[in-house]
């Protein structure tokens, strides 16, 4: 049996919440006045969610909505990532709005080299979408959160499998 304590570092997102997320986005957008007559939704798809309005106005007015049943869910909005607007059939406009699930090789690479650059005595280990941290002393995994949670990494961290 080791002695040494770990944790993992993930980026996951609950997509039981973001469905919950957008079937509120899509009753509001059903009940509100100033939605009435348009085209205006929001789907979820595997890739992520596309967003569809009349105009480029009405678009942002349903980003606003969706971010908002999204942070009352807790579901982090660094999770998002927007690609830019398109048209879409009969004068609409449509957005794709992908995802993050785990953590990319590039991002995976940047958090190790963050947390060697605190000078701490553990050892980090990327497996495949996620990172393993272990030490022999806890206190320096706790400082290892402390600076991950305080450096924007533009992606939301969850720590988890702590022992």
């Amino acid at each position: 049996m080791s002695n040494e304590a770990s944790f993992d570092i993930s980026s996951t997102v609950d997509l039981q919440e973001v469905d919950n997320a957008v079937q509120q986005a899509m009753k509001e957008i059903q009940q509100r006045f100033d939605f009435k007559g348009t085209a205006c939704r929001v789907v979820r798809d595997e890739q992520g969610l596309l967003l569809y309005a009349d105009d480029t106005y009405k678009l942002k007015a349903v980003v606003d909505l969706l971010e908002a049943k999204l942070v009352r869910r807790k579901v982090s909005l660094k999770a998002l990532v927007y690609e830019t607007p398109e048209p879409a059939a009969k004068g609409t406009v449509r957005q794709r709005t992908t995802l993050q699930q785990g953590i990319s090789v590039d991002k995976a690479k940047e958090i190790v080299k963050v947390i060697k650059g605190l000078g701490l005595k553990v050892a980090t280990q990327i497996q495949g979408d996620q990172i393993r941290v272990s030490a022999k002393s806890k206190d320096d995994l706790q400082a290892v959160m402390q600076a991950l949670r305080a450096h924007d990494l533009g992606i939301d961290l969850q720590f988890g499998n702590y022992r």
